[in-house]
């Protein structure tokens, strides 16, 4: 379906009802604004946006953008840093979810580049389908950076490139400063206690903080304009590869089949929620 843009905070009122009525699919960026090094804030919510909309292109959906405000995590040391409570992200979210819902989005893939992402959006997930019978779907990409797409990022230039290449993507490549003080070799004062934090996923194992802003990270040098475009070019080139690699028609695809299993299940399970929710609407 051929549409003036894709993110749907940027289309009109008519446009949505028209979309809606051939198709039911949103795609939902969950950022953070933290300390990040010689980037912006918001990078984390840029790299996943830009994600947002190249997979809203590949499978006919909409971008929902715009939430950039959830738990950051052991950043919260950095004075720019917004912190939100996970219990504060997981209700907010799975309001925005179920309002979702309500308009007529069936398909919702909620997504983040953060790695704490998940002990918000992935208890949302699970227990909106608990209340509606409808399943929604999480795509963690710091898992897919660490698994399927690991042999798209061969140096942290690479990783750099991800998060300028998406600015690119959201035409906000000026957004990213000129600098080369972000650059560094030393570890992170917290390493010492890496033992513990490899004992569950990602950022769910212990409380912590960060005690110094270079933990979070060492950024690309970024001297002069031209290597800032390269940079973007080839950042641009590895997210639209990696979105290739996701295969959105099939995953939108296999979520409206996974409705039609839910709903079986369901069919002579009356105190489940699919069966609930199909009695009543």
């Amino acid at each position: 379906m051929e549409l003036r843009t894709r993110i749907l905070p940027r289309m009109l009122n008519s446009e949505v009802e028209d979309y809606l009525k051939t198709n039911d699919i949103v795609i939902v960026p969950v950022g953070t604004v933290e300390m990040h090094g010689g980037f912006p804030l918001d990078s984390e919510t840029v790299i996943s946006e830009a994600f947002a909309l190249r997979m809203a292109e590949a499978c006919d959906g909409l971008a929902l953008t715009g939430l950039p405000y959830f738990y950051a995590g052991a950043t919260a040391s950095g004075r720019g840093t917004v912190q939100v409570s996970v219990r504060q992200g997981i209700d907010y979210l799975g309001a925005i979810a179920r309002s979702l819902l309500r308009q007529g989005f069936r398909r919702q893939i909620y997504l983040s580049f953060h790695g704490p992402a998940h002990m918000t959006i992935s208890p949302m997930v699970r227990d909106f389908f608990d209340e509606t019978g409808v399943p929604i779907l999480y795509m963690d990409l710091a898992l897919q950076m660490m698994g399927s797409c690991r042999d798209l990022l061969k140096t942290m230039d690479d990783f750099h490139a991800i998060t300028v290449g998406s600015y690119q993507i959201m035409g906000r490549l000026e957004d990213v400063p000129l600098t080369t003080a972000f650059q560094h070799s030393e570890p992170q004062t917290c390493a010492p206690f890496n033992d513990l934090f490899g004992l569950a996923y990602q950022s769910a194992s212990v409380g912590y903080c960060f005690a110094d802003p270079k933990d979070h990270m060492s950024t690309t040098a970024i001297p002069d304009e031209a290597v800032r475009q390269r940079l973007a070019d080839e950042g641009q080139a590895i997210v639209e590869e990696w979105v290739q690699r996701m295969d959105m028609p099939h995953v939108v695809a296999q979520m409206r089949d996974l409705k039609g299993y839910t709903d079986a299940v369901a069919e002579d399970r009356p105190w489940m929620p699919s069966a609930w929710n199909n009695r009543t609407h």
